[in-house]
């Protein structure tokens, strides 16, 4: 078997401007049968921790995500990914709850990725870097966990590539859970999101800046190629309608064609923008990485598992949640876990919420949304015996 050390057996936890490292070192062996053991991984926690440590909400991210949920981002400078959602008395209350959201690995912020240093020869790993799944990440996460002296969760939630985390969360770890909230997502990865996936990946190898994935070395970045793979990625997380009323066939500037290849069109350029504003805060190959690890994700192994047998007899506390415009993850995804949950005799609730803002509808101000979490995660916690107070 491979092994991979990544730090040394002196390493520990340090603090690099706003990301926070902590070394795992429980060996982890990999799906693909790698064995890693001094894992770096970076995190955030928000609120207190009780004297019980038992109102932990682990928040698991999305493909393209990391573990700033909301202040000041320290890379871009902004609000974080869902500072709407995370916060003093916010649907996910830091006043009442230990909030903690870890970058997965295969990520590039801080957790062991392909950007990151590899002591034998101490190049970036690049390609060198271990293939990854969804089960790996979730894995890591339970190490840290460990590490950090929490055995039990409350709630795990996260939605997209975080709600395929918290499928597997429910999979591996049912005895450490209560509740999970899976969020636009599915059991498996389509054969349409896969295909999107490859076309973002070859988008970025294309690119002659990509090296074979040696761009580090090589004092080069694949910026064209990874901004085109997010502008394809983007589309899929809006919808038409979305797309029609936001931009519709609005010129970008004047009243006429330029007959040119430039941004004519308004909705090129909001295109352009987050293709370009993508590359500022994301490394390439940790995108082939992320997106492959997505394309393999299926809970039942290509049907040799059924989801009833997977969640039967389960405790766990489930509510699905998924989005009318999602055609990512449509509700018929979110609808076939909910039937399977309901055969397993799980505890589950199932809502689907109206909007034309697509996929991303999650990360949008939405407060029907925001008080389906919040009854959620009130609920739960009165049933598992968290206090209002975190003395």
């Amino acid at each position: 078997m491979k092994k991979i050390s990544t730090f040394g057996a002196s390493y520990k936890e340090v603090e690099i401007g706003d990301i926070v490292n902590i070394a795992i070192e429980t060996p982890l062996t990999l799906e693909c049968g790698v064995e890693v053991y001094n894992v770096p991984i970076a995190y955030q926690s928000y609120g207190k921790l009780n004297a019980e440590k038992s109102n932990v909400i682990l928040v698991c991210h999305a493909l393209t995500g990391d573990q700033y949920l909301c202040g000041k981002h320290p890379v871009t400078g902004k609000e974080g990914w869902w500072d709407r959602m995370v916060g003093s008395g916010k649907p996910i209350d830091t006043n009442k709850y230990f909030v903690i959201c870890s970058n997965i690995i295969g990520g590039c912020m801080g957790s062991f990725g392909p950007k990151e240093i590899n002591r034998k020869d101490g190049n970036n790993y690049g390609l060198s870097f271990p293939f990854i799944t969804i089960e790996d990440m979730v894995k890591a996460q339970a190490l840290l966990l460990d590490k950090l002296g929490i055995g039990k969760i409350f709630c795990v939630i996260g939605g997209s590539m975080g709600g395929m985390q918290a499928l597997e969360w429910a999979r591996h770890f049912p005895e450490r859970l209560f509740a999970v909230m899976p969020i636009a997502t599915s059991t498996r990865q389509s054969a349409q999101n896969i295909a999107f996936h490859e076309i973002g990946r070859q988008a970025i190898m294309a690119d002659p800046d990509w090296c074979d994935g040696d761009y580090i070395k090589n004092h080069k970045y694949p910026a064209k190629g990874l901004s085109v793979a997010r502008m394809a990625a983007h589309v899929t997380y809006l919808s038409e309608k979305m797309l029609q009323e936001k931009f519709g066939r609005h010129l970008q500037d004047g009243e006429d064609y330029t007959y040119g290849f430039g941004a004519d069109f308004r909705v090129e350029s909001y295109l352009r923008h987050q293709g370009a504003s993508f590359v500022e805060r994301f490394d390439a190959n940790s995108y082939l990485y992320l997106t492959r690890a997505a394309s393999y994700f299926d809970l039942t192994n290509g049907g040799a598992r059924k989801l009833t047998d997977i969640f039967a007899e389960t405790h766990i506390r489930f509510c699905v949640v998924s989005f009318t415009s999602d055609w990512l993850y449509s509700s018929i995804e979110s609808r076939n876990l909910v039937r399977a949950l309901n055969a397993a005799r799980a505890n589950v609730s199932f809502t689907e919420i109206e909007s034309d803002k697509g996929h991303d509808s999650f990360l949008l101000e939405l407060p029907e949304f925001d008080a389906v979490v919040r009854g959620f995660i009130e609920g739960s916690a009165a049933l598992y015996g968290i206090g209002k107070n975190n003395e």
